[in-house]
């Protein structure tokens, strides 16, 4: 892509915390992993990493387990520190073992190590489950807040487990405390839960809110879509009838969006309370692909009120 014959990407305020986002983040776990899950060479990733910098794109989410950290710190090199902004993660449970307070610093040190990097921006506490929350908060929060005043990272964030917590029940009681600046939230057309019971209080208080699942693996399959929609179906949350060969195909018309991933993507990045939006892709042409779509205009009213009318009781669908 050509950045300088492209609308810039738009930056926004990511909540208290300050930092300007680029409104489409690049997202390196997921199902693609930047590439490295398709069987990309580390140079074909990195090459992708540059291009989503020269996109406008500076939002880059990755994770301890995802594997890809050290393909952004040989991306990064070279590149301005403050140009950019970088989340890292470290799950709080692995393999029914809880992490431990001291095990913490050791993770950050060796995240650090494979960016190349002084700090991280937005540090997560990864994945986390409603019945792992006190654990998490009452044990692992304060070794947290120790080495963000050792300077390790500047912004303290909460990640859940859309797969299995589609209710986003460890998000309604996490924010009850007010400790986290930024959260990941699964939000997407098929189970947009989180606008009513996610979104109103991060908007009061001000945190910083990062959409994960905004496509994933249904909404770009369109079996997957059938049989996900059929399967709403079944469960009596399904708000009106659809047609069944192409439950989703109303979206796509000359004034709409140009195909479902398409309308998904617009969907989330107009969503009032949702800052960024993460993409992940491995692909350099899907990647040109979703800044077009993040750069579009919102839905026509039509179908965003037709996906709520369709949509809006449904809460045990991820989208994965």
């Amino acid at each position: 892509m050509n950045h300088a014959s492209c609308p810039p990407i738009t930056r926004v305020r990511l909540g208290r915390t300050g930092l300007e986002a680029s409104i489409l983040g690049l997202g390196c776990g997921g199902p693609s992993r930047i590439g490295q899950t398709a069987g990309r060479t580390e140079e074909e990733s990195v090459a992708l990493v540059r291009k989503a910098l020269d996109s406008g794109i500076n939002f880059f989410d990755t994770a301890e387990t995802y594997g890809t950290e050290a393909i952004l710190g040989r991306a990064f090199q070279g590149v301005p520190r403050e140009s950019f902004i970088v989340c890292t993660k470290k799950s709080v449970q692995a393999k029914d073992q809880r992490v431990r307070p001291e095990d913490l610093a050791q993770a950050i040190d060796g995240s650090l190590a494979r960016l190349r990097l002084g700090h991280i921006d937005i540090f997560y506490l990864h994945g986390v489950l409603l019945e792992d929350y006190d654990f998490t908060s009452q044990e692992i929060l304060p070794a947290a807040l120790r080495l963000r005043e050792q300077g390790k990272f500047r912004f303290l964030g909460l990640t859940e487990n859309f797969r299995t917590d589609t209710r986003h029940r460890m998000l309604e009681r996490a924010l009850q405390d007010d400790v986290w600046d930024v959260v990941m939230v699964g939000f997407n057309l098929l189970n947009p839960g989180a606008r009513e019971r996610v979104f109103p209080v991060t908007r009061r208080k001000n945190i910083g809110v990062v959409n994960m699942y905004a496509v994933r693996r249904v909404l770009g399959n369109p079996a997957r879509v059938r049989e996900t929609v059929a399967e709403i179906q079944r469960l009596g949350l399904l708000g009106a009838s659809v047609d069944e060969a192409d439950p989703l195909g109303f979206l796509v018309h000359a004034g709409g969006a140009s195909s479902v991933v398409d309308a998904a993507y617009r969907l989330c990045r107009h969503e009032p309370g949702v800052h960024v939006v993460l993409s992940g892709t491995g692909d350099p042409t899907h990647l040109e692909a979703n800044v077009k779509s993040i750069l579009s205009a919102p839905l026509p009213e039509g179908d965003a009120a037709r996906l709520r009318a369709l949509f809006s009781r449904v809460d045990s669908i991820s989208g994965n």
